[in-house]
């Protein structure tokens, strides 16, 4: 199935720009939609955090201040949307089928950002998430984790920099689990488009499941020749697996997300942190 529709969440503009010039290079590479979404933070919901102990006119005035920051940040980030599309001269419209070129759209809402970006994603083919910022915690990332646990869609992560390519030299990251298989059925239409496909595991790294040359057989009978590589795990099997694609030339790693538990990974690490956190290419992660 092709791309048609992206999400791309905006919170901020710090990693703003590097996850729209992703973003748009898949439009183009689909002749796609792109939607930019922010969310603002409802004042509303400071009351219920405020506590006891503070009378109502300290309350209305934290939701004034609330207010004003989530009115800055809504227009720094507005503003930044339209530098963007009108240095790149791309054509802003709402979606339409058929068009035949790259578009995008701007929209603002209202709300917590988890909930309605997770429910926008569930009719967007792809969303694609900014990288986190350096000193901030994967872990807290709510859009991505929203779209990875309540959307049922596939999450893209822009890297820091945007690539000049994605999708020309494909990776699959393969252990065997359910969250591997979903991985392969979203990178499939980039598999069918691509120059070279290659199926990355390891024996620390799979699972109970089918086996990578048992992926390979499956491939074939979509028209798809991938190659298997099991790399060596040094320690890490997150930076083994990155290193294997850097190898490839990889520009699109495809792979699952927290087939352990995300607490698990959050306390002890784990592969899906490791990449999130490391990945100097985009990653496409599927639960």
């Amino acid at each position: 199935m092709a791309i048609r529709k992206l999400l791309l969440p905006l919170t901020g503009t710090a990693a703003g720009e590097a996850a729209l010039t992703t973003a748009l290079t898949v439009a183009r590479y689909w002749n796609a939609h792109v939607t930019a979404l922010h969310v603002r933070v409802d004042s509303r919901d400071v009351a219920p955090l405020a506590g006891e102990g503070l009378s109502g006119a300290m309350i209305e005035e934290m939701m004034s201040a609330t207010e004003k920051e989530s009115s800055d940040r809504a227009y720094a980030v507005r503003a930044m949307f339209e530098r963007f599309v009108s240095s790149q001269d791309v054509i802003v419209q709402e979606a339409r089928p058929n068009v035949g070129h790259a578009t995008a759209s701007f929209a603002a809402v209202t709300g917590r950002e988890e909930d309605i970006v997770a429910q926008q994603a569930r009719l967007a083919d792809l969303t694609v998430v900014p990288h986190p910022d350096a000193g901030e915690d994967v872990s807290s990332s709510d859009a991505l984790h929203a779209v990875l646990f309540d959307s049922g869609r596939p999450v893209l992560i822009s890297p820091q920099v945007a690539p000049k390519s994605i999708g020309t030299r494909v990776c699959l990251a393969w252990n065997g689990t359910a969250e591997s298989a979903s991985s392969v059925l979203a990178a499939m239409p980039w598999m069918q488009r691509a120059e070279a496909v290659r199926i990355l595991s390891a024996e620390g790294y799979q699972r109970r499941g089918p086996g990578a040359p048992d992926l390979a057989a499956y491939l074939a009978l979509h028209g798809i020749h991938a190659d298997i590589v099991m790399f060596h795990s040094t320690g890490s099997v997150g930076a083994s697996l990155l290193s294997a694609a850097q190898e490839f030339g990889c520009d699109l790693l495809s792979m699952g997300a927290y087939s352990h538990s995300r607490l698990r990974q959050l306390i002890l690490g784990g592969v899906t942190r490791h990449v999130l956190e490391n990945a100097a290419i985009p990653v496409m992660m599927n639960r």
